[in-house]
């Protein structure tokens, strides 16, 4: 039940069908049907933007100028996708404070919930990806036979995240586990952190 109050039930068929829905390049990314925690809609957007971008990083066919551009973008979508995650863990903490009080000598976890949702989206981005490469009609059965079992495997160890963050949030309401906001602090986004940004600026 926590994961429907949440909005977080079948999160495997909810980022399957959005990163199907993408794919089609649509003009409204939200646009997308469905009933899903809208925290974790942002969050598959950006991981969506970021691995995209990704792959234009490594083209050898444009300019350096380029090149650069897409670095800036990947930095931003990286920051935006780690604050994400730290809104999403902000949101289900904010829903288990009433449920539930942590004793402080209870154990944590060492990956938060919104951190495994972040996983299991970018995991869903390597099975659609894999599986594309399974159709490919320019490689050999040696080629299709490997792209196949690594398809199988990613989907297992996408189920297994999906039942590890089942379970947390049946250890954090059981009062087995606290849960406690960790923050990235990420410092080379931050013109104030970064050495190389701060000493241009005389910040």
């Amino acid at each position: 039940m926590h994961v429907q109050e949440l909005k977080l039930a079948d999160l495997i068929q909810a980022f399957d069908r959005l990163i199907t829905f993408w794919h089609s390049d649509p003009a409204d990314y939200k646009s997308e049907p469905g009933e899903l925690n809208p925290i974790a809609l942002e969050l598959g957007w950006r991981n969506y933007s970021l691995w995209h971008e990704e792959d234009k990083a490594r083209r050898t066919d444009v300019d350096d100028s380029m090149i650069a551009q897409v670095k800036r973008n990947i930095d931003g979508f990286n920051q935006q996708r780690n604050d994400l995650i730290e809104k999403l863990d902000e949101a289900i903490l904010a829903w288990l404070t009433p449920k539930v009080a942590f004793n402080k000598d209870l154990p944590i976890n060492s990956e938060t919930p919104g951190s495994i949702v972040d996983r299991i989206f970018i995991m869903s981005l390597k099975v659609y990806h894999m599986h594309e490469d399974t159709l490919r009609d320019d490689i050999d059965d040696a080629h299709r036979s490997r792209s196949q079992q690594k398809l199988a495997t990613l989907r297992e160890q996408r189920a297994d995240l999906e039942q590890a963050l089942h379970r947390l949030l049946d250890d954090y309401l059981a009062g087995n586990r606290k849960m406690k906001l960790y923050r990235q602090f990420k410092m080379y986004n931050d013109p104030t952190l970064n050495p190389e940004l701060y000493r241009q600026t005389g910040a």
